[in-house]
């Protein structure tokens, strides 16, 4: 979908718009969103970061998805200027304006810092937001030296893109979300994060993503509830085990698990780094000994989604065959 394209839906008679979802838990669908409420969520954003009008903002992601689509209803909203260059993997390529704000893919941020003369422009952008994948533990370590405002954001098609944003560079960075104005959070039994906010979606949104809440009104994520092992009666959450592992110098890896006869499920370790097995033995010592993988499968490339992601169904498959 084309700028103009996307504009001429905006501008019709319907009350709603088509988006689809990026299908990176399950099968990608089409949602009709009310252009109302995109307008409310674009209004949160811009407060937010307190955008003004005539500031410019940066479109660079395909418009097929909420996430581009939010940024031109932002810049309706607040009156921003409007740059659009080509969804690529170097956005900044050929930027030649002074941007005060951006959203970007971890892929499109991971190109632009290699480069040096895009790794000046991303320095100089005033506020930029990056969703759509995690952001690894390296990236968010070269991020927080910047000296303008870099946001991870938390959010989904349903919730017409973030519901929350948290500060990854200068000494206000966080592991924790700040939730938008209007928007409640909440946990269930299963600690999981429930999202109310009548001004974007009807009714209270149950996600998948475990999550704690401090006396702030803040969270944090831990994990997805699909990818928590039962190890022995222990239960296990696998981004947790990938992130500490992460934390002893061991990149490129991935957790699943497979069937165990004596604690019904095992830890695997699907080990795409260049460590080499002692260093990689050293740090698995280190763990928590349920967290200890009892299998490890050596690849070439730990599998991801387009947004990179661990893609953890073909994760599953490679345990599966191999085990």
């Amino acid at each position: 979908m084309s700028l103009s394209d996307f504009l001429k839906e905006w501008n019709n008679s319907a009350d709603t718009v088509l988006v689809h979802t990026s299908g990176s838990t399950g099968a990608p669908k089409m949602l009709l969103v009310e252009k109302q409420r995109m307008l409310a969520s674009a209004r949160m954003t811009c407060d937010f970061l307190n955008l003004q009008a005539g500031q410019t903002a940066l479109l660079c992601m395909s418009l097929e998805y909420i996430g581009a689509k939010m940024m031109v209803v932002r810049a309706i909203e607040r009156n921003l200027r409007l740059i659009e260059v080509e969804p690529t993997g170097h956005p900044l390529a050929y930027v030649t304006a002074d941007i005060d704000f951006a959203a970007m893919v971890p892929l499109q941020v991971y190109n632009s810092l290699q480069v040096p003369d895009e790794r000046q422009k991303l320095i100089n952008i005033k506020h930029l937001i990056i969703g759509g994948g995690a952001i690894d533990k390296k990236m968010q370590e070269e991020l927080r030296s910047f000296p303008n405002a870099v946001w991870s954001t938390y959010g989904m098609t349903e919730t017409l893109s973030h519901i929350a944003l948290r500060r990854i560079s200068g000494p206000e960075a966080t592991d924790w979300y700040t939730p938008l104005a209007g928007v409640k959070i909440g946990l269930t039994e299963n600690q999981c994060l429930t999202i109310s906010a009548q001004h974007l979606t009807l009714n209270t949104l149950i996600t998948n993503d475990i999550a704690k809440i401090d006396s702030n009104g803040k969270f944090k994520i831990l994990g997805r509830a699909d990818n928590v092992i039962n190890s022995g009666g222990v239960k296990i959450q696998i981004e947790e085990v990938e992130r500490r592992l992460n934390d002893l110098g061991i990149d490129n890896v991935a957790i699943g698990s497979c069937a165990d006869e004596k604690f019904g499920e095992a830890v695997v370790l699907l080990n795409a780094s260049a460590v080499s097995d002692s260093t990689l033995n050293q740090a698995i010592s280190q763990l928590p000994k349920y967290w200890q993988p009892k299998h490890i499968i050596k690849v070439n490339a730990i599998p991801l989604t387009e947004n990179g992601k661990i893609a953890r169904q073909k994760v599953k498959e490679i345990v599966a065959n191999n085990i």
